[in-house]
């Protein structure tokens, strides 16, 4: 494992990774109602280049969350977009398997990801977008310790319907400082 806490590990998304299982999250409705995926079908084929492009990508850290009592590859956490010079980088996660959610394994795998790129990365900002419907990743942003930055208004489209993007971000020092509280 790359990272890990006693529940979960991070680690690279590896080719054995690319089964019925994390295809069909892809496709299920339930699981990409609030992102950007399952507007069109992925195919193995797709799921296969995304992961060779994680392998090898340079200003994006994506990551499968396992699960280690039961070794099962749940979901995915990534910082992508990350800027160097900027020192910022934004946050993204896909929890697949429903059987997981709700039980805090995203908020885990947030702030294991977080604390790695503040303490080790050298970022000095995290942000993310969602969508005023998805709050499972609401309440990670605010219990991680984000702050609300703004609204894109309608901004995202999806299911016959505009929904606002809300902007969150946290700075480093934010970061570390809650970690002391």
């Amino acid at each position: 494992m790359f990272l890990k806490n006693l529940e979960i590990g991070l680690r690279p998304i590896l080719k054995e990774d690319i089964t019925p299982s994390y295809l069909g999250w892809l496709n299920d409705q339930e699981v990409c109602a609030q992102n950007s995926h399952a507007y069109f079908p992925y195919s193995l084929e797709q799921l296969s280049s995304f992961v060779e492009k994680s392998q090898h990508s340079s200003s994006d850290l994506r990551l499968a969350i396992i699960e280690l009592e039961k070794n099962v590859h749940i979901g995915n956490v990534s910082l992508q977009n990350i800027n160097f010079i900027n020192r910022s980088a934004e946050f993204a996660i896909l929890m697949g398997e429903k059987d997981y959610w709700g039980k805090g394994y995203g908020y885990e795998a947030a702030y294991l990801l977080f604390n790695h790129g503040f303490s080790h990365l050298n970022l000095n900002r995290i942000y993310c977008g969602t969508t005023n419907e998805n709050e499972g990743m609401k309440k990670i942003a605010m219990k991680i310790g984000m702050i609300q930055e703004g609204v894109r208004r309608q901004a995202f489209y999806k299911w016959g319907k505009y929904q606002d993007i809300i902007e969150y971000g946290i700075l480093k020092d934010e970061f570390l400082n809650n970690l002391s509280l």
